[in-house]
């Protein structure tokens, strides 16, 4: 009998998904708010994010089964034992987070920022010249399930797609051509739109710098919905204030939450959403994830492979 704490939000459907699905298990269901070292170190399964610093490296949980797509508090050595499998909840956030970055996409290349302001000064104004999708090269940086989920809807509108992934395999059809992540400051002349989803990882982290935007044409337009660690606010606020490019949004910051004296949210020509893409906030999300969570407890009872094993070694998914 393994004894599973489940930290996850929990409606009567998900409790009963879960339930349903759990023979050879204890089911314990616990608020966040309410967990100690003593409740984590007994459960041999944990559902959802229970504090990192919290687990020390319990021997005895073999699976922790992540809600977030992220990984990176996990994957610090001495969080968890080395006979723990992590895994995470990638496919779950792939439509909310895309569409987020879709939205935000149209309002930089249609000024609709722009016009917000002007409305809330009263001021009819014209903001002159837009693009249109169907006109741009759109940069994909980190073609995963949100990558190419956003591709998809940006090739929709006639945009030309260049993804680019850690380790690129086969092409997928949602891009015109494909690199591998060393290959992004040689392609970043090209973009219009660069869209980063790159996650938090030691090759990531700070990989946008001040030659990057130096590389990026003056109208073009940046959007992070993946680690705020991808660019840092100086460097974000020089490229903007200098208009090396045209304007940004950030669903993400560093550091998060962006502090209110950050002068980050004196620029006109950036947009700023509080990492509200992903989450709970479209509601079919968070199903996605309670069936991730029932897939892998099933999968471990019977000791099949885990969907979304984690790699220490690179934090991504194996």
């Amino acid at each position: 009998m393994y004894k599973v704490l489940c930290v996850l939000p929990m409606s009567e459907l998900r409790r009963n998904k879960l339930l349903s699905v759990a023979e050879n298990c204890e089911l314990c269901f616990a608020d966040k708010k309410c967990l100690d070292e003593k409740l984590i170190s007994s459960a041999d399964i944990i559902l959802g994010n229970v504090p990192a610093d919290m687990i020390k490296a319990s021997p005895k949980l073999k699976l922790l089964q992540l809600e977030s797509a992220g990984t990176d508090a996990y994957i610090v050595p001495g969080v968890l034992d080395t006979g723990t499998v992590l895994a995470n909840s990638t496919g779950a956030y792939g439509k909310a987070v895309s569409e987020h970055g879709f939205a935000l996409t149209l309002t930089l290349l249609k000024k609709l920022y722009l016009y917000r302001d002007a409305q809330q000064r009263g001021q009819w104004v014209d903001m002159g010249m837009v693009k249109s999708l169907s006109s741009c090269t759109v940069i994909i940086a980190g073609l995963g399930d949100i990558g190419e989920k956003y591709a998809k809807l940006v090739k929709a509108l006639g945009a030309y797609t260049i993804g680019v992934k850690r380790r690129p395999a086969e092409k997928p059809e949602c891009v015109d051509e494909l690199y591998s992540s060393n290959k992004l400051d040689e392609i970043l002349p090209r973009a219009d739109v660069v869209f980063s989803v790159l996650p938090n990882t030691t090759q990531t982290r700070y990989i946008y710098t001040d030659r990057s935007f130096d590389l990026m044409k003056e109208d073009a337009v940046f959007i992070n919905c993946g680690r705020g660690n991808a660019v840092s606010s100086d460097v974000l606020y020089r490229a903007l204030s200098q208009h090396k490019i045209s304007a940004a949004a950030i669903d993400v910051t560093d550091p998060e939450p962006l502090p209110s004296n950050s002068p980050l949210w004196s620029l006109e020509n950036l947009v700023i959403t509080p990492h509200v893409s992903g989450g709970e906030h479209l509601p079919e999300t968070f199903e996605h994830v309670i069936d991730i969570a029932a897939e892998n407890l099933v999968n471990f009872q019977k000791g099949l492979p885990i969907r979304n094993e984690i790699d220490f070694s690179t934090g991504y998914k194996k």
